[in-house]
């Protein structure tokens, strides 16, 4: 059987396709001379990929509709999840899933941001935009958490909480604000995952914890690409939204150097959608190994470092600019 011809195509949305043609024909029929070339294209796809990916590319990963889910980790990683409903105030939204379970042994609180696949759970769930509910539903689960001494494990994936006029008359502002205070004071092992897109607010309410930990291919910033070309240049084209997500620094890679997030988890080359079990797999190991770290502290130490964990974000950024005057001062002289 052999390969059919093929165009290059450099980007990563071409790479990424011709990784799936390999896998397909390395399951197939194959003489060795064509299994050991195949190969090697494998691994020289999978090398550029992950060192050649720009910025606005790695949004397109984490915005791709099959990549995993919250709900995927959850069914995955945590046994017998009973879910929560409601906010006991208004309705219950389905952009956020809450609820309780065993991660391996230990009995967690779980929460995180699902968008939905079809058309209709998409709307349903409002494109993992959550409501004000929403929030008020994941903070009845972190005081449940912080009652009966559980850690808690957050997933985000959302590009914002929902604008609408409806959600700023029912205080959405006050919600998010409400978690943020209350996320804060918990004296409970935390972790937080960027499993796709966090954006703004809308995940920070769901990533005030211990440690962060990010997906290769993930971002997480204060707007989106778009958004901020928008009110930067009020345009919204593809050049100046890859010039915004550039600038934004809302790469794993780039939130790393700066000191916001705590671990890169790997993925599978190509993304996360290529290798779902493999990705589901990496993330829960790292989590495992955060919490473990973490239930060695107690609780007043477990809430002292999370508040020098964000009050020294931004610190590395500004030793970087220190340090970029200092050097340009020495050259002066």
């Amino acid at each position: 059987m052999s390969t059919p011809p093929r165009q290059v195509d450099t980007s990563a949305a071409g790479a990424s396709a011709r990784l799936a043609e390999i896998s397909e024909h390395l399951a197939g029929q194959l003489s060795a001379g064509e299994r050991r070339k195949l190969t090697a294209e494998r691994i020289e796809l999978e090398r550029q990929l992950r060192a050649g990916l720009t910025s606005i590319e790695r949004v397109r990963l984490a915005r791709d509709p099959s990549r995993p889910q919250a709900q995927d980790y959850i069914e995955t990683l945590v046994r017998d999840f009973f879910e929560l409903h409601g906010d006991r105030r208004y309705a219950d939204d389905e952009a956020i899933i809450a609820g309780l379970g065993y991660f391996g042994r230990t009995p967690v609180a779980v929460a995180g941001h699902q968008r939905g696949r079809s058309t209709s759970e998409r709307l349903r769930r409002n494109f993992g935009k959550p409501h004000p509910e929403g929030y008020r539903k994941a903070a009845r689960l972190f005081e449940l958490a912080e009652r009966f001494r559980l850690p808690l494990i957050t997933f985000i994936d959302t590009q914002g909480a929902e604008p609408g006029v409806g959600a700023e008359e029912r205080g959405q502002a006050e919600a998010i604000a409400a978690n943020l205070a209350l996320m804060a004071r918990m004296t409970v092992p935390t972790v937080a995952c960027v499993i796709g897109e966090g954006g703004s607010g809308g995940a920070l309410a769901l990533g005030v914890t211990n440690r962060i930990l990010m997906q290769e291919n993930a971002c997480y910033a204060v707007i989106t690409p778009e958004g901020c070309a928008a009110i930067l240049w009020r345009e919204a084209g593809p050049d100046k939204v890859a010039e915004a997500a550039s600038a934004l620094k809302l790469s794993a890679q780039d939130l790393m150097r700066l000191g916001i997030i705590d671990e890169i988890v790997p993925e599978p080359p190509g993304g996360a959608h290529r290798d779902p079990a493999s990705a589901i797999k990496s993330l829960g190991a790292a989590i495992s190994d955060h919490l473990a770290r973490l239930s060695r502290m107690k609780p007043v130490q477990l809430r002292r470092q999370r508040e020098r964990k964000f009050a020294a974000i931004g610190n590395a950024f500004l030793a970087r600019i220190n340090g970029g005057q200092h050097s340009a001062k020495m050259q002066s002289e």
